[in-house]
């Protein structure tokens, strides 16, 4: 196959371009990426476009793709995190080449081309505080001023570096930096800081190393070792281009990796910054990492969302340039999209209202119906139909307006697969006034036809008071009501507080207990999903996914 016919496989965005010309040209024969996060906390719907674009290019090029754990800064790592990341990877359908690699492989090799860099008269250790660091930079306008320690002999340099190494000396008391261009336009070719001094405990290293290496020093040379040829990372890297290739101009490395940058994703209405879903985490606004409220792909995962709907969800956005907001209904559509074909059909009775039907026997009838309407081979299952049942108490108006089609008192709906039924009498309680009842009857020739000389429009759910079985029912909705609630201030006060409703007192068909599905659709509910953590026989736990309709179109339509 020539690399031409590849683009039938996906949408051609600008890399796939690049690539194909890559590998059209001869320039390379085959492709490596690599998906390099940070196990500084779980990944978000972000880090699910990047994940898709860097496994999802190497499959389309018959490449492959490398998953390499940024550790660089082992105090905000954690090996839960890496567990978490691997898991999210796998879960969304890929699978990286090789082992998992770890930037903390190549420390050794990092430190060596350091010491290079500084025998080259290219890198000097600096001792001046953080904050006058700062002030020597410059400004956007400014140039920078060169640190009074920039002329250090290299004896010295090597002497200072190896003793820092060695741990002689305090965090902060000195860093290593590249000597580039004080001058330079670009900040961060004003002599970066290549290592800083940090004793700490390493996950995958111990205690061997007492000085690390910073990101934009450790990545590029991490990508050459693997021999990555297309480096992807998102936009804010544009501006560190010109470090990563001058660091690998300076060494003897074997390849030199193209960085190509990419607008990341940015969704309404939710928060994907690591370090304030950290904040949303550990001040106890959500439970866990994996709170379906938290668009992390846990929380997803979790919410009831399927790897296909987030990788077509990538795939609708697209790759571009230029930075833009989509539309949570796009990710919302993706999953029901998904769901509407797959998920089997069910009865769930989110709040429960009595009904006993005066003209029906004690005995059961066990009616059948399509677990989906447009998909036999997700078979039938049997519902039992008995003379006291559960409706939801949304379905009942006493006084309604003029369209309303649901139950009130002496009008009639069908049931759903059943009969149709009459609302006869209304039962209060004696203390509260409260509607607890409602005594109606059923036209026992209306099973599965309409009714003679009548037209009945509205059609309710409902189930068995006699066999449903309880369930705990979780409403997640959007996590903020502001459309952008980093620029909100404070983002802590646009928490919507219905974010979620628990209903503990809900009933469910009794087939959830013989259907493996793990998603569902509540007939005139939404869709939902088995909670994978709480869910047990002796008490189901059902989190709703998504509504069946955007419901907040409605919301903005009126702003």
């Amino acid at each position: 196959m020539s690399h031409s016919e590849f683009e039938h496989k996906a949408p051609a965005h600008f890399i796939h371009k690049i690539i194909e010309e890559d590998l059209n040209s001869g320039k390379h024969t085959s492709i490596v990426t690599r998906f390099p996060p940070e196990p500084n906390g779980f990944l978000h719907i972000g880090h699910a476009k990047s994940i898709c674009l860097n496994f999802g290019l190497a499959e389309q090029f018959n490449g492959a793709c490398h998953l390499r754990f940024d550790d660089t800064n082992p105090e905000k790592e954690n090996q839960v995190y890496i567990d978490a990341i691997a898991q999210d990877v796998q879960w969304l359908g890929f699978q990286w080449h090789g082992p998992v690699r770890y930037a903390s492989e190549y420390f050794q090799a990092l430190y060596d081309y350091a010491i290079e860099l500084i025998n080259m008269g290219k890198a000097y250790v600096c001792s001046l505080t953080a904050e006058q660091t700062r002030e020597y930079r410059g400004t956007l306008t400014e140039p920078g001023k060169p640190s009074p320690y920039r002329d250090r002999s290299i004896a010295d340099n090597l002497d200072l570096f190896s003793r820092m190494q060695a741990g002689e000396f305090d965090e902060g008391a000195h860093v290593l930096r590249a000597k580039i261009d004080m001058a330079s336009p670009n900040l961060n070719m004003r002599d970066p800081v290549i290592y800083r001094i940090k004793k700490a405990h390493h996950h995958q290293t111990g205690d061997h190393w007492n000085v690390y290496p910073m990101y934009d020093y450790t990545h590029c040379i991490s990508d050459a070792i693997e021999g990555i040829t297309h480096s992807i990372c998102t936009l804010e890297f544009e501006d560190h281009r010109p470090l990563y290739d001058w660091v690998l101009d300076q060494l003897p490395v074997s390849c030199h990796p193209r960085q190509i940058e990419f607008a990341r994703l940015n969704l309404n209405y939710t928060i994907t910054s690591k370090r304030k879903l950290k904040r949303l985490v550990d001040e106890g606004f959500v439970v866990g990492w994996d709170d379906p409220r938290l668009h992390t792909i846990a929380g997803l995962r979790r919410r009831g969302y399927t790897p296909a709907s987030l990788r077509n969800f990538c795939e609708a956005i697209g790759v571009a340039r230029a930075d833009s907001v989509v539309d949570m209904a796009m990710l919302e559509f993706s999953i029901r999209d998904d769901l509407d074909k797959h998920a089997p059909r069910i009865m769930c009775v989110l709040d429960p209202l009595k009904v006993t039907i005066t003209n029906y026997g004690d005995d059961a009838q066990w009616l059948e119906a399509s677990n989906h309407p447009k998909d036999e081979s997700l078979g039938k299952r049997k519902i039992p139909f008995t003379r006291t049942l559960y409706i939801d108490r949304n379905d009942f108006m006493e006084d309604p307006p003029k369209d309303y089609f649901r139950l009130s008192p002496g009008k009639e709906v069908r049931l759903r697969g059943a009969y149709i039924l009459r609302c006869d009498q209304v039962v209060r309680d004696p203390q509260t006034g409260a509607v607890i009842e409602l005594k109606s009857s059923i036209d026992p020739e209306t099973l599965g036809k309409n009714p003679e000389g009548r037209k009945v429009k509205g059609v309710i759910h409902w189930v068995s008071a006699d066999h449903a079985v309880p369930c705990e029912v979780r409403l997640y909705d959007r996590f903020f009501t502001e459309e952008n609630p980093e620029a909100a201030g404070d983002f802590f006060q646009c928490i919507n507080p219905n974010s979620l409703v628990t209903l503990k007192h809900c009933w469910i068909e009794p087939s959830v207990m013989e259907n493996s599905a793990t998603h569902f659709q509540f007939e005139r509910e939404g869709y939902f999903c088995v909670d994978c953590k709480e869910d047990s026989a002796s008490h189901r736990v059902f989190n709703r996914t998504v509504t069946l309709k955007d419901s907040w179109a409605k919301i903005e339509a009126k702003k």
